[in-house]
């Protein structure tokens, strides 16, 4: 059993967490993402950054020289956008501290830090269909319980999947074991 008192929140996550239990419901176990779990994905965002960011600023500065100033403007966009790419690990760790993940004797509940505020969702042992566990060689991993289709893709590629659950956790087969007892008790 993992001791969810043992766990050091700041006291504005704590009271986010505190204000959504019910008052007979039991904390079993609480953790923020391991930021070095959470960003796993994130580094390819960045090195992808390097090449497209070091292209935009040429692009610019031969523009420029070519007496183009305004003309020249037109690759601020795409610096922007290599900027975010190489600052997408900064992000994801920024993010994984500002979110938490909680498992309560009737639910599964992901605080989960989003670009306009905090996104809480619950899950029922009803809802917690087929448990996806993606385990790391240090023990950290994610654990996937729930996919939904996002709003936005394109006729090439299909519809993007999010999958929801507890991203870039340690020891994460302690708590798939926990998750999987709350999904029998259905």
């Amino acid at each position: 059993m993992i001791d969810a008192d043992a766990y050091t929140l700041s006291p504005e996550l704590r009271r986010l967490v505190d204000n959504e239990l019910d008052r007979d419901e039991r904390l079993v176990w609480l953790a923020q993402p391991d930021p070095k779990a959470f960003t796993r994905g994130y580094w390819p965002i960045q090195l992808f950054g390097i090449p497209f960011t070091a292209f935009s600023v040429f692009w610019i500065t031969m523009a420029a020289s070519m007496g183009g100033g305004l003309f020249a403007l037109f690759g601020l966009p795409f610096v922007l956008v290599g900027s975010g790419m190489l600052t997408a690990p900064y992000w994801g760790r920024r993010w994984a501290r500002k979110s938490v993940y909680a498992l309560t004797d009737g639910r599964a509940i992901v605080f989960k830090q989003e670009w306009n505020g905090m996104s809480i969702r619950s899950f029922r042992p009803e809802q917690l269909g087929s448990i996806e566990r993606r385990q790391y060689a240090d023990g950290a991993g994610d654990l996937i319980f729930a996919k939904e289709i996002a709003s936005y893709g394109n006729r090439n590629h299909g519809p993007r999947i999010n999958q929801i659950g507890f991203i870039g956790v340690a020891n994460v087969k302690q708590v798939e074991d926990l998750l999987e007892k709350l999904a029998d008790s259905e």
